[in-house]
């Protein structure tokens, strides 16, 4: 079977929908992650199959991490995007739980420096696997909080949720 799955989960961040595939060993790959009134959110499309029970292992990884008993997740993800946003995601994945990195120094770690980092945001803000990818991990050079597909109270509630938001970390409301 190679159909779409899909299901809803709810969590402290509201309704989110997972979307993925039966990948070899029965396991589901994770194509996105997408929260209720995200910006270019995901919708299910005709011809998907609702299959809560395969995403029972990303349920419960997301339950972990957001009841604080999990720091980090353990799954299969689809294959998607452009080599350069792979490149960047990448990078995301290697951010460590609880703390946060600057747009430019993601832009360093992929080598597009300089008016790179506009292209780094970007492919940023196209990561559809909100929450598991953690983008939320990224803020701006002078440590405020900048663009958030799902909102920047969502991200500074994760942010908050790590442990990673410091005394002088403000929210700002453009993105």
């Amino acid at each position: 079977m190679n159909s779409t799955l899909y299901t809803w989960a709810d969590g402290p961040l509201g309704t989110m929908l997972l979307v993925g595939r039966v990948a070899e060993g029965g396991r589901v790959a994770l194509r996105s992650v997408s929260l209720e009134g995200q910006k270019g959110a995901v919708e299910v499309r005709e011809g998907w199959v609702h299959e809560p029970a395969g995403f029972g292992e990303v349920a419960g990884q997301l339950d972990a991490y957001f009841a604080g008993r999990r720091d980090g997740f353990d799954l299969v993800f689809e294959e998607a995007g452009t080599e350069f946003q792979r490149k960047v995601w990448r990078a995301l994945e290697e951010i460590p739980y609880g703390t946060t990195v600057s747009y430019g120094e993601i832009a360093r770690r992929v080598g597009a420096e300089g008016a790179g980092v506009r292209a780094v945001g970007t492919a940023i803000g196209r990561n559809p696997l909100l929450v598991v990818r953690p983008c939320h991990r990224v803020i701006g050079a002078d440590g405020s909080l900048r663009g958030y597909a799902a909102g920047l109270e969502r991200k500074e509630r994760l942010l908050a949720l790590e442990g990673a938001l410091g005394p002088a970390l403000e929210s700002e409301s453009g993105g």
